[in-house]
């Protein structure tokens, strides 16, 4: 496989599960990582492992958007990968939501989205390169019941990715949307050894991300689709 060209790497939405699979899977390979959550309390244990640097920012929020880039440009420089990975859950009947959370939802899950994105864009240009990442879920692609803010999140989130790539792709910068289609293992939620292929391993998932990023240019890949192998559907 080719060596990954990118030294420096923001995740906004940090947490656990992919966004920390892909944190430590960024540091192993020796690229300086900034993780961005409105809460950066509980990055603590995670920065730790992996070295990097915490910010504090409301990926929803224009000022807090631009001001997480300064705070990360002033102490790694411009950032060469940034992995969106911040959204918002809302579940209820469609009748009954609530026009305020679902507002929010939004804001997070593709306004937010659109911000980084932006920032990002902004600093890759002038360099000529670098690689925005968003991660998307079964919801990108198609809708369930009860879940309509998540969906309509999500479906956004892929059309900027879609968008961004095509305007970007020439500019140098590589714009890949990742579909998580299915259940995320976690240490709460590990899934049943005797079907362990029915979830998604994160290490796995972050095996992908990291491996997009060292493809060259000439073979790019825009839309990635990860599913486990064995399915409940």
């Amino acid at each position: 496989m080719t060596a990954i060209p990118y030294r420096t790497a923001l995740i906004v939405g940090a947490g656990s599960g992919i966004s920390a699979a892909v944190a430590r899977a960024l540091a192993r390979s020796g690229i300086a990582v900034g993780l961005a959550a409105r809460n950066v309390g509980k990055l603590a244990p995670l920065a730790a492992e992996t070295k990097a640097a915490a910010f504090e920012a409301d990926a929803a929020e224009p000022d807090a958007v631009s001001g997480l880039f300064a705070a990360f440009e002033a102490r790694f420089g411009a950032p060469e990968v940034v992995l969106y990975n911040a959204s918002g859950r809302l579940r209820g009947a469609l009748a009954e939501l609530d026009v305020e959370a679902v507002r929010a939802t939004l804001a997070v899950t593709a306004f937010g989205g659109f911000l980084v994105a932006r920032e990002a864009a902004r600093r890759m240009i002038p360099l000529g390169r670098g690689a925005i990442l968003f991660t998307g879920a079964s919801a990108s692609v198609k809708g369930f019941a009860g879940s309509a803010p998540f969906a309509m999140g999500k479906f956004a989130l892929r059309g900027l990715a879609e968008s961004a790539a095509r305007e970007l792709g020439p500019k140098g910068i590589h714009v890949a949307h990742f579909v998580i289609d299915g259940t995320v293992r976690r240490a709460e939620r590990p899934g049943s050894p005797e079907r362990a292929d029915s979830t998604l391993d994160p290490a796995a998932i972050a095996e992908a991300y990291l491996a997009v990023l060292a493809q060259p240019p000439s073979a790019w890949s825009f839309a990635i689709d990860l599913r486990p192998a064995v399915e409940p559907f």
